[in-house]
């Protein structure tokens, strides 16, 4: 299957999506970040000096789903009509699990945005706890679910 984002002299082009149908489109990813028991317990107990953590993460990986165009130069701007972000606390990680939900109405789908979601969530944890545990691991980032459009369904396994 060729690559959809090159033209045939190899060059980097926003994909002409104009000729498809307008479909109900829905994306799901998740990731986590692991880290030291001491910056769990620093969460999961409300002490983190800039504040909520996790609520926090939340809005940001909301936000970085709805700037995907901004940051991924041949993302398509889309109508979002929904981003769902769940931070959960993994004592087993040690660290916090995160899956984004994404929907849409439109031409193309948004795996992207909910990738950035998780990203974007990831990235905001460590950020408010990075001064504690400089070496925190984000990892894990992937596709779960992709449904609407021609390709159809996609689950991971």
């Amino acid at each position: 299957m060729p690559l959809t984002h090159f033209d045939a002299r190899g060059q980097a082009h926003m994909v002409d999506v104009s000729d498809k149908a307008v479909t109900d489109r829905v994306a799901v990813a998740a990731g986590h970040i692991k880290m030291a028991k001491k910056t769990f317990d620093l969460i999961s107990e409300g002490r983190a000096k800039k504040g909520d953590v996790l609520g926090i993460a939340r809005l940001a990986g909301i936000m970085g789903a709805k700037k995907t165009p901004d940051l991924i130069p041949l993302c398509h701007p889309l109508p979002v009509t929904k981003v769902a972000v769940e931070l959960t606390l993994d004592p087993d990680l040690p660290g916090v699990q995160i899956e984004a939900t994404v929907k849409t109405a439109g031409q193309t789908g948004v795996e992207m945005e909910a990738l950035t979601a998780v990203s974007t969530a990831a990235l905001t944890v460590y950020d408010m706890t990075k001064a504690v545990d400089k070496a925190m691991e984000i990892g894990g980032i992937r596709v779960l679910l992709k449904d609407g459009g021609k390709s159809g369904r996609y689950e991971a396994r």
